[in-house]
């Protein structure tokens, strides 16, 4: 009977199958290129953009510090690790239900009767097994659904690192923006002042009217609020980084200038197709269908009997000496179970249609992040290639504007033109020296959105 018993066991695994249907990628529309790459240009040649490390694309060294202080403290990256740990543990549970469970149990009892006859002591000792065939893959199916929601977990992290690496780049280039803006606030408004006094001295000799000296003071009025809100930006600016690293709100460590940070004009973006397996986002969208459609098979294995085999092995003595020389009784169980679902209102049938649609909904979520995926690309490659013309221009702009308010000054010194003209030509200029800053950041901020779209940065 064992005997038969145990061939038994090891041929039913053999005859087992897995129902469900197997994985397979869903076809997406990918395009031949990326919109947005310069018309009547080459592609750049070299390594793709995304492939290289965080810190050959941002080369400031204080940056690649503060960078290298958030991936190791920010909270957002500590939880993602601990959701790591817990699908870790999620998916250890889910496959310990394909292996027997055995347990042992003992027990030590003392028993006097009456009249006085003496003490009897008993003791025994079992061993008990139960398990259930994985006969239709319902368990390996789960497994394969907990594995699948494990790698969304890993990738869901590299979502994190994209986003935090990116976040606080850019934080710090709107940082550096803000503080030359600073500068050049600064420097107006010391050049203010001396219009102010010029203006003063012109007016008390004759040589001005009081509107002029009125001009000079609005100009030195608004550079000096520029001033005041700028050093409100900075500070809550910098509090934002110290988040992001992980600190209490604090100052921030300076490197290179807002004009200085290193970064290519044209950069080689690679295949589109590559987006499916460089973007984090869209593996954990893929990986999160492979556990949608593993489901499907947990709750098809439902309509199918359900296989159990249970055993017990113990043995009693009647004294602790005798169980230690040798068991005086022993005894063992073998019995199999068979459990077919007839009835349950529906649930079985129900809690099917529910893993067809939830797989459903999977497969359109990942097809919507490979399309979203692609607009991210285009619009970073759009917004990269305009900003950088666009600071070009402005910068053109500036340097006229300097001209321009350098010969209005002249003439007024020499009393050839009224105060209005110097107005109006220091108030152009600057503006146009502080929007030439916020065009600097906004090409750096399109860099750094283009080198997270394709996706890279995740590298820790």
């Amino acid at each position: 009977m064992l005997r038969k018993f145990s061939a038994l066991l090891l041929i039913l695994p053999l005859c087992a199958c897995t129902v469900g249907p197997n994985y397979k990628r869903p076809a997406v529309d990918v395009p031949g290129q990326y919109r947005g790459l310069a018309p009547d240009t080459t592609q750049p040649t070299g390594q793709p953009f995304a492939e290289l490390q965080w810190s050959a694309v941002f080369q400031d060294e204080v940056l690649q510090g503060l960078i290298k202080e958030a991936l190791t403290n920010n909270y957002d990256v500590r939880i993602a690790a601990a959701r790591i740990l817990e699908a870790g543990a999620v998916l250890g549970i889910t496959r310990a239900n394909q292996f027997p469970q055995v347990d042992l149990g003992g027990s030590l009892g003392n028993t006097r009767t009456q009249p006085f006859q003496g003490n009897s002591t008993i003791g025994s000792i079992s061993v008990q097994a139960s398990w259930i065939l994985d006969f239709w893959g319902q368990y390996r199916r789960a497994t394969e659904a907990a594995r699948a929601n494990l790698l969304a977990t890993e990738y869901g992290q590299k979502v994190v690192f994209v986003t935090l690496i990116s976040s606080v780049a850019n934080d710090y280039f709107a940082l550096r923006a803000f503080d030359s803006q600073l500068e050049i606030s600064k420097q107006t408004v010391a050049a203010d002042k001396d219009m102010v006094k010029l203006t003063t001295i012109k007016f008390q000799g004759g040589d001005a009217a009081i509107t002029d000296e009125l001009q000079a003071e609005i100009l030195l009025q608004q550079s000096e609020a520029q001033v005041i809100t700028l050093k409100q930006s900075i500070e809550q600016t910098e509090n934002q980084i110290s988040i992001l690293l992980g600190r209490n709100p604090g100052p921030v460590t300076r490197g290179l200038t807002i004009t200085a940070q290193p970064h290519e004009p044209e950069v080689p973006t690679g295949l589109p197709s590559a987006i499916l397996e460089r973007r984090p986002d869209v593996r954990r969208a893929e990986e999160s269908l492979v556990a949608a459609n593993a489901n499907i098979g947990v709750a098809k294995a439902a309509f199918f009997p359900q296989i159990a085999l249970t055993g017990a092995f113990g043995v009693q003595s009647a004294s602790l000496t005798s169980f230690l020389a040798g068991p005086t009784t022993g005894a063992w169980t073998v019995a199999g179970q068979v459990t077919q679902p007839l009835y349950q209102g529906g649930r079985i049938r129900s809690n099917y249609r529910l893993a067809l649609a939830q797989r459903d909904e999977a497969e359109l979520l990942y097809k919507q992040t490979v399309q979203l995926a692609f607009e991210d690309v285009s619009n970073s490659l759009v917004g990269y290639t305009q900003s950088r013309l666009f600071r070009i221009k402005i910068q053109e702009q500036t340097d006229t504007y300097k001209e321009t308010a350098r010969l209005a000054n002249v003439r007024f010194e020499g009393g050839y033109t009224s105060f209005l003209e110097v107005l109006v030509t220091q108030q152009q200029y600057f503006t146009s020296e502080l929007q030439l800053a916020q065009a600097w950041f906004a090409e750096l901020n399109n860099y750094t959105q283009l080198y997270q779209s394709l996706g890279g940065g995740w590298q820790p």
